[in-house]
C-alpha cells in the first residue's frame, strides 16, 4: 500500500517574491486615493463645519497640500473608510482636490473606532454632544474587545468595582473623572434639541437656550414624551430649567406624577439671578391664536396690539384737547 507523501511547500507568494518585497507589503505607506473611494466613519459623532478654521485649513491646502496624511481602513468591499482625516476631506473638497494622500492602515472595527475617537479628542473645542457619542462608541468598542458584556445602566455617580472597568480606562485616555464620563453618555438620552442646548452652552450663539450640564443629566431621564412636553414649557417661559428644577421634575417623573402642568409649575418657581417675566395663563390668549402658534410669535402679537392700542389711546387724548 503506497504511503500519503506529505510535503512543507512554502506559501505561493514566497515562490514568487523575495522576503524583502514581503515585508515591504507589510508596512504602512502614505499614498494617494481618490477622495470618491473613501466613505465616512459610521455616525461619525465630531461636527465638520466650514468655520473660519475650516477656511484657514483650505487656505493651506492650496498653498501646500495636505501635511498630514489622512488614516483610512480598506474595508471588505474594497472601499476605504475615514478613521481620521475628515476634517481635512472637507478642506480638500473646497480646495477642489480630487485625491487625499493617506495613511492605510488594517484595523478592525472596534479598533477603528478607538482610533477614531482619540484622534478627534485632540481637537481644540469638543462639544458636550460629541463628547456623549464618542465617549459611548468608545467605551462599547472596548467592552467588545474585553469581552465584556455591554450595558446601557450607565450610572453619574459611577460605581465601586473593584477591578478596572473600561471606564476607567477611558478615565486614564482622556482625563476625565469616571463620573463626568457617565455624565457625557447619559447626555445622549436627551432629544436632540435639547442636546443643542446643551452644545449652545459652550459655542453660545445668542437668542439660543442654553443648558448646564448637571441639570441636562437629570433630565436625561424623563422619558421622550415628558422632554417634549419641557420644550414646549421652554419656549413659552424663555428659560431653561436649574439642577434643582431639573432633580423635581426626575423625582416627579420618576412618581408617575410629571405631567405639563407640573413642569410649567416647576418651571415658573422663581430661581436665583433670573430675569423677571410677565405671567398670563394661556388659556385666557389661547382663543385669539390658531392651535400651535408658537409663543414668540404671540408675544410679539401682543406687544404689537398693545402699541396699536396706546398710539389709539394718544390720539383720542389729542383730540380731546
Amino acid at each position: 500500500m503506497a504511503k500519503e507523501l506529505k510535503l512543507n511547500l512554502p506559501p505561493a507568494d514566497s515562490l514568487f517574491t523575495t522576503q524583502e518585497e514581503r515585508d515591504d507589503s507589510k508596512r504602512e505607506k502614505v499614498i494617494d486615493i481618490q477622495r470618491s473611494e473613501i466613505d465616512s466613519f459610521p455616525d461619525h459623532p465630531f461636527q465638520v463645519k466650514v468655520d473660519e478654521s475650516m477656511l484657514t485649513l483650505v487656505d493651506s491646502v492650496k498653498q501646500y497640500g495636505v501635511l498630514v496624511p489622512a488614516v483610512v481602513r480598506q474595508k471588505e468591499d474594497g472601499r476605504y473608510e475615514y478613521v481620521a482625516g475628515h476634517r481635512r476631506d472637507k478642506a480638500c473638497e473646497l480646495a477642489g482636490l480630487d485625491t487625499i494622500p493617506c495613511l492605510v492602515r488594517q484595523m478592525s472595527r472596534d479598533e477603528a473606532i478607538i482610533a477614531m475617537v482619540d484622534s478627534n479628542l485632540q481637537r481644540d473645542i469638543i462639544l458636550p454632544s460629541e463628547k456623549a457619542k464618542s465617549y459611548k462608541m468608545r467605551l462599547e468598542a472596548m467592552k467588545r474587545q474585553a469581552g465584556r458584556p455591554s450595558q446601557d445602566n450607565y450610572s453619574p455617580v459611577g460605581n465601586n468595582s473593584t477591578t478596572k472597568t473600561s471606564s476607567a480606562e477611558l478615565a486614564d485616555v482622556v482625563g476625565e473623572s469616571k463620573n463626568q464620563i457617565f455624565r457625557y453618555v447619559r447626555l445622549n438620552e436627551l432629544v436632540p434639541q435639547l442636546l443643542e442646548m446643551v452644545d449652545n452652552s459652550v459655542v453660545k450663539e445668542k437668542d439660543t437656550p442654553q443648558m448646564a450640564m448637571r441639570p441636562a443629566v437629570e433630565l436625561s431621564y424623563l422619558p421622550h414624551e415628558q422632554q417634549q412636553s419641557l420644550l414646549i414649557t421652554i419656549e413659552s417661559e424663555r428659560a431653561t430649567p436649574s439642577h434643582e428644577q431639573a432633580i423635581k421634575m426626575r423625582k416627579f417623573s420618576e412618581e408617575g406624577r410629571l405631567s405639563e402642568d407640573v413642569i410649567l409649575s416647576i418651571m415658573q418657581e422663581e430661581k436665583p439671578n433670573q430675569v423677571e417675566h410677565f405671567k398670563m395663563p394661556r388659556d385666557k390668549i389661547n382663543k385669539f391664536f390658531p392651535v400651535g402658534t408658537p409663543a414668540q410669535k404671540i408675544e410679539d402679537t401682543i406687544v404689537k396690539a398693545l402699541e396699536h392700542y396706546q398710539r389709539m389711546r394718544d390720539r383720542q387724548r389729542n383730540d380731546a384737547r
